[in-house]
């Protein structure tokens, strides 16, 4: 194996590691304060994005930063308990795709559902109501 490979393995297995190890802290903090966390039972996504402490979709990120697909189960279990349950399918998904692991996808997201919210309602909807349209083609 060439000296570059094992450079590139050896630092892929660092940032897993401090992923997990990030996440895992993160995740620990945000189920203690899970009391605290104030959200709907029905509500959609941009809602349970700005009732979500922001330590929840850190750690959510980094997890899967350190485990890629395999952050999947983890991911949905925790935000199950958190009673987040709106930010599932973006976590899964985002899970299941290869690649996206160095996006900070749920970060983003919250960021955007503070400071333009009005705006990423606006493209769930529409993502939501593309979705629902029979295909016209067929």
């Amino acid at each position: 194996m060439s000296e570059e490979l094992k450079l590139l393995i050896n630092i892929a297995a660092v940032v897993m590691a401090a992923g997990l190890l990030a996440s895992a802290l993160l995740l620990a903090v945000a189920i203690r304060q899970a009391k605290k966390i104030r959200v709907p039972t029905r509500a959609g996504f941009v809602p349970t994005l700005q009732g979500t402490p922001f330590v929840v979709v850190l750690g959510l990120d980094l997890l899967d930063l350190a485990l890629d697909v395999l952050s999947v189960p983890i991911s949905w279990v925790i935000l199950d308990h958190l009673g987040l349950r709106a930010l599932r399918t973006v976590t899964v998904i985002e899970g299941l795709l290869p690649g996206t692991q160095l996006v900070p996808t749920l970060t983003i997201c919250w960021i955007v559902a503070r400071l333009m919210p009005d705006q990423l309602a606006y493209l769930v909807r529409e993502a939501e109501a593309s979705a629902s349209e029979p295909d016209l083609k067929a």
